[in-house]
């Protein structure tokens, strides 16, 4: 399982996330306390909003805690929104185009989590994709083909649809084809403006989500763990909820995947 931290709020160094406090991300990326595993070594990656549209990023496949780059990257950047990965790979190489997070426009998305049986699931869930969607796709993880789906399904009208879209078609999916129906699913994604993030599994055990204000700036991080010893400030998401992150600061909603099948859908499976 991957670790990841995301900020929304007035303008934050990246390091006040990625390598400063005592459990930063970089920390998180060689000493987990709340995952499978301690170590998630397979690569990292940032993406962030400035003056563009379009967010940075920068991604490597060295461990987080070895790559001097990401420190200075880290102290030198400032934004009001950010998404950083520490990956831990369940499927796919390791290899730059798996890390996270994956862009397509203005939208970013970073993931925590798997589907099951996914090699079997991958092509009828590639053939929804449009042309463009599908010649945007350049690794080979469950993660990268997740967002583009949600990019199918709508993700710039309404982000959380889209989601809830995505997931439901891999449950139906994976039983219409008669393979294990198991959707982990703890991932981040916005569109420079809002920051979004749904927790949800079907087994209900979904990744971990943790919620705590930056008194500093006024804004919020969402994260896998904890970034401190400071237990009153941060605030556990519970399994099958929605965060929304905006002007209007945080809003915690119900989330569960869209249970209707598309004809589009039925046409593959049968």
């Amino acid at each position: 399982m991957c670790r990841w931290a995301a900020y929304r709020g007035k303008p934050l160094y990246l390091e006040e996330l990625v390598s400063s406090p005592a459990h930063s991300l970089i920390e998180q990326s060689h000493c987990a306390t709340r995952a499978k595993t301690a170590t998630n070594g397979d690569g990292f990656g940032i993406a962030w909003y400035g003056e563009r549209p379009e967010p940075g990023r920068y991604r490597d496949i060295l461990p987080a805690w070895s790559d001097c780059n990401l420190k200075s990257i880290a102290r030198q950047i400032r934004s009001p929104l950010f998404l950083a990965h520490v990956r831990a790979a369940t499927g796919g190489g390791t290899r730059r185009d798996n890390c996270h997070p994956f862009v397509h426009g203005v939208w970013s998305f970073m993931h925590n989590g798997q589907i099951a049986d996914f090699e079997h699931l991958r092509r009828p869930m590639e053939s929804m994709l449009d042309n463009d969607l599908y010649a945007a796709r350049t690794g080979a993880t469950d993660s990268e083909l997740l967002f583009l789906l949600a990019m199918q399904f709508g993700l710039e009208r309404d982000p959380l649809a889209a989601m809830a879209e995505t997931i439901g078609l891999v449950e139906r999916l994976a039983a219409q084809l008669d393979r294990k129906v198991l959707v982990r699913f703890t991932a981040a994604f916005s569109d420079g403006r809002t920051l979004y993030a749904v927790r949800y599994a079907t087994d209900f055990r979904a990744p971990t989500l943790y919620a705590a204000p930056m008194d500093r700036t006024g804004g919020y991080c969402l994260v896998s763990e904890p970034l401190n010893d400071d237990t009153d400030a941060w605030v556990e998401i519970p399994d099958g909820s929605a965060v929304v992150l905006g002007e209007d600061g945080i809003d915690v909603q119900l989330f569960a995947p869209d249970s209707r099948a598309g004809p589009a859908e039925l046409a593959v499976v049968g």
